[in-house]
């Protein structure tokens, strides 16, 4: 597949700082925050476990926190989709929980 390129379709919170990104190809990552937050700067808000978990969301196509509010793929903290899906793939964890 070297010509695919990565689209997360649905992001979840993981334990910590990870995220579940489910790509269009249907493979799922887990993708560990906690490096980014710990260097602070842009990602100083991801401290916030509430920040964290309610404005996580796909934007730009792949996993973003919307600071806006209003879904603004200018106004988001992302990370490259190609960065992400070079994470660990995992089994869907939203299959354990049904």
């Amino acid at each position: 597949m070297d010509s695919y390129f990565p689209a997360v379709v649905q992001a979840v919170p993981g334990e910590g700082r990870t995220v579940y990104a489910y790509f269009s190809d249907g493979s799922i990552r887990r993708y560990d925050m906690q490096p980014h937050i710990d260097r602070g700067g842009v990602f100083a808000p991801l401290a916030d476990e509430t920040f964290f978990t309610e404005r996580l969301t796909v934007l730009n196509d792949t996993i973003a926190w919307d600071v806006s509010g209003h879904f603004d793929p200018t106004a988001c903290i992302d990370i490259d989709p190609f960065t992400v899906y070079q994470s660990e793939a995992v089994a869907d964890p939203l299959e354990a929980v049904s």
